[in-house]
């Protein structure tokens, strides 16, 4: 068995186009020892657009531009690719594996070419469930340093040598090999055929699923059963109050409106002295929450209301010492 480790390096990337300029390899036995490695440089048909991944300053390749234009076009190393990709005796890996899928899916139809057929896993996604953080996603450069695996960042046959090299200190971390992580974890491999593209998945990432799914109803209802007794109150036609807080408009931070057990008992001593609230920090005269800073905050803020720290609020009404 051989593991082929891939990057693409894109003269541009939009939203239906990726116009590939270098296809990095490595390809090692199941020891990690090295049989090929290879930057495959493709003229992109196109200018050059580089960005970094929220499409602001852009990136600077390691290459000299003027290679590019006399290279071969995508369609001419397709074939090359396709071998090293479909290979029946190989393991293909990456690192965000899912944007290099993407980019060759994008190529493939731009010039009419046969999908691509392939699974494939991604060390990112192997590092996510070995830390069992599915919320944030680790770039290369921070896994390897984590990793004490250094590298050249934008060459793609020494990112995707760089990708080895992570995988190899993952598995010898973890004290076994690519498919003993893929069993210990319940990974699905990501599958390109078609155009249609699969992502990796795994017994991991649902149960996040599920629980952000648990979270985000225990929220909701949090919220449903707090702004049922905002409007409870806020329909009631009351007497004038005289007390602490007469004629002023309270605004919550969202933590505490969802910690509603604390924000009712909040909310009626408020009631109780006068006050009322609204659920737009731009209508209100006081905004309460545990600290400065926010969007909620900031519109607050400048629409002329005071900041009132949770802790202060607490203190001034009767019932919540």
């Amino acid at each position: 068995m051989k593991y082929v480790f891939f990057d693409i390096e894109c003269a541009c990337v939009y939203k239906c186009v990726a116009k590939i300029c270098a296809f990095g390899y490595v390809v090692t036995d199941e020891n990690y020892n090295v049989l090929a490695k290879e930057d495959i440089l493709v003229n992109p048909k196109g200018k050059f657009h580089l960005t970094d991944r929220k499409g602001g300053q852009g990136i600077v390749l390691p290459y000299e531009y003027s290679e590019f234009t006399s290279r071969p076009l995508f369609p001419k190393e397709y074939p090359k690719i396709k071998a090293l990709l479909e290979d029946k005796d190989a393991i293909v890996l990456g690192h965000a594996t899912l944007n290099d899928v993407n980019y060759l899916n994008l190529e493939t139809r731009r010039y009419r070419l046969p999908s691509f057929r392939f699974e494939y896993l991604d060390t990112q996604f192997f590092y996510m469930n070995v830390v069992g953080d599915y919320a944030h996603q680790i770039g290369l450069g921070g896994m390897a340093e984590k990793l004490n695996v250094d590298f050249v960042p934008h060459r793609a046959a020494d990112d995707a040598y760089a990708t080895m090299r992570v995988c190899e200190a993952l598995c010898k971390r973890e004290n076994t090999d690519v498919k003993g992580l893929v069993e210990r974890y319940k990974i699905r491999a990501g599958k390109l055929n078609n155009y249609k593209i699969r992502v990796p998945d795994s017994a991991g990432l649902q149960n996040y699923y599920r629980e952000r799914e648990r979270i985000r109803a225990k929220r909701a209802k949090a919220r449903e059963e707090f702004y049922r007794f905002v409007n409870k109150h806020n329909n009631r036609k009351r007497k004038a109050q005289g007390g602490a807080y007469d004629g002023k408009v309270f605004c919550f931070a969202k933590e505490i409106e969802n910690d509603v057990p604390c924000s009712v008992k909040l909310l009626g001593a408020i009631y109780a002295s006068g006050g009322k609230y609204t659920s737009h920090p731009q209508e209100c005269d006081v905004y309460v929450a545990h600290e400065t800073g926010g969007v909620r905050y900031d519109h607050a803020v400048d629409s002329g209301a005071v900041f009132m720290p949770f802790t202060e609020i607490v203190a001034s009404l009767d019932g919540m010492q």
